[in-house]
């Protein structure tokens, strides 16, 4: 089975080829160009839809699934941001880095070296026929220094609960 993947992000796509070892998984953008994906939903499971439906309308071929995601950070001492705001925190033009930076700074000008933290996950699945969505959190502590080698966007500065170092560092 084809499983083609709404994202141009290639952490996101390296990871889940890895965890899909059954299945043929490609980004769409080795089928199509890409193309800009407007979303404002006030949801990860809406914004995850969005996406899904918008690349397996572009493709135009009902045989495929599309597997989409939206996902995030948010953060207790910020008053829940970036939440849906995540990928564009630092920026309209943010790279990962940039956004990692701002939320480490916004964090510091609250005057703690930590706070309690959780990413939020929505996967959205749409074929000709159906659509799907699951939600899962990770609940940590963000950090306001990054950590370790590995990973991408804010996994440098978060460490989950229940153990003592970061994504970057147990890579």
């Amino acid at each position: 089975m084809k499983l083609v993947l709404a994202t141009s992000n290639k952490g996101k796509v390296r990871e889940i080829k890895a965890m899909c070892e059954d299945f043929e998984v490609i980004a769409y953008t080795e089928l199509i160009d890409e193309f800009e994906i407007i979303e404002d939903a006030d949801t990860f499971k809406d914004n995850a839809l969005l996406k899904a439906h918008a690349v397996f309308d572009a493709l135009e071929d009902d045989s495929i699934v599309v597997l989409a995601d939206d996902s995030g950070i948010s953060v207790e001492v910020l008053d829940g941001a970036p939440g849906i705001y995540s990928a564009r925190y630092g920026g309209e033009d943010a790279t990962d880095k940039d956004n990692l930076h701002t939320l480490m700074q916004n964090i510091k000008v609250k005057g703690v070296d930590s706070s309690p933290a959780f990413y939020t996950a929505a996967m959205a699945i749409v074929t000709n026929t159906s659509e799907r969505t699951v939600h899962g959190w990770m609940y940590g502590t963000a950090l306001t220094e990054a950590q370790g080698e590995g990973g991408f966007g804010y996994d440098p500065m978060f460490i989950p609960l229940g153990f003592d170092q970061n994504f970057r560092s147990a890579r």
